[in-house]
């Protein structure tokens, strides 16, 4: 807290309003406020008309998770009902200030973290508020097995996936059910090049939702892709998309379609439990080992 918040808050008469500043996983900033007038600062105006509020902040001295939530109204101008049901706001960022309104230079962070389960219903919404803590719940470390770890478009990869051979765009044909779709402009790619690979949407209502692409079939001249799950968001004809070649973790895969040997980063010669709890004495070529 800055030392000029601290004297102002010290007088016992205060001038003290709560900001919320989330920004989204595609880089779109929102900024909240519950003052009766917006307010500006870090480049963010806070917003006063978007009926949205908070309960306290519950914070602990220890490792585990600090959780708060906000409730706000449905509106065009902010927070979308389409937005949510999109899943846009999923795992938002989100900071909880505590500002002087007359001197919003004067301002504390409060709270730091991401959004969590979102409910909506009766034009209004609920999220919950995740602190930084969340992240110590996620499983972390390496395993060892058979198949790669890491998939196109990862870093650790280490072959560049987003340039022609391997990424591709195209104007959608049809759509059947939200999730079947037809191309007539890829017939360069063999047939289930795509399959388990990425789906993104570049254009449309459905514009920076993601998907994953579960078949990939080529029929004549048309490239014929299925979806494992429907897009949250409208999706139609005429609207561009990109496609990425997908992997299935083997070390086929990384090696003959992805050149990529130094860093599949599996362990294609470890031994399967099979051949762990094999009897000495039981013949069978079904022993773990080599899978190349």
């Amino acid at each position: 807290m800055s030392a000029d918040l601290d004297a102002h808050l010290a007088t016992g008469t205060t001038r003290v309003a709560r900001c919320w500043k989330v920004t989204r996983r595609d880089g779109v900033t929102y900024g909240f406020t519950d003052h009766d007038k917006p307010l500006v600062f870090e480049g963010v105006t806070f917003k006063a008309d978007t009926g949205l509020s908070a309960a306290a902040v519950m914070q602990t001295t220890g490792l585990s998770v600090d959780n708060t939530e906000a409730v706000g109204a449905l509106s065009d101008a902010s927070v979308t009902e389409e937005d949510i049901a999109a899943g846009r706001f999923d795992g938002a960022a989100v900071e909880a200030w505590l500002v002087q309104w007359d001197a919003p230079e004067n301002r504390a962070l409060q709270f730091r973290g991401s959004f969590g389960e979102i409910t909506r219903g009766n034009g209004a919404f609920t999220v919950e508020l995740r602190g930084l803590a969340e992240q110590l719940n996620a499983p972390t470390g390496r395993v060892y097995h058979a198949t790669s770890p890491v998939m196109p478009g990862d870093p650790r990869f280490g072959v560049e996936v987003s340039g022609p051979g391997y990424t591709v765009q195209a104007e959608i044909g049809t759509v059947e059910d939200g999730r079947v779709f037809t191309f007539a402009d890829v017939p360069a790619y063999e047939a289930g090049w795509f399959e388990r690979g990425r789906f993104r949407v570049l254009s449309g209502l459905a514009q920076g939702l993601e998907a994953a692409i579960k078949i990939d079939r080529v029929e004549g001249d048309v490239r014929r892709v299925e979806l494992w799950d429907r897009l949250r968001a409208p999706i139609l004809p005429g609207d561009r998309v990109e496609m990425q070649a997908g992997f299935d973790g083997s070390f086929e895969a990384a090696r003959l379609k992805f050149g990529n040997v130094i860093d599949f980063r599996g362990y294609p010669d470890i031994p399967g439990e099979d051949w762990q709890a094999a009897h000495p004495s039981r013949v069978s070529n079904r022993q773990g080992g080599s899978r190349r």
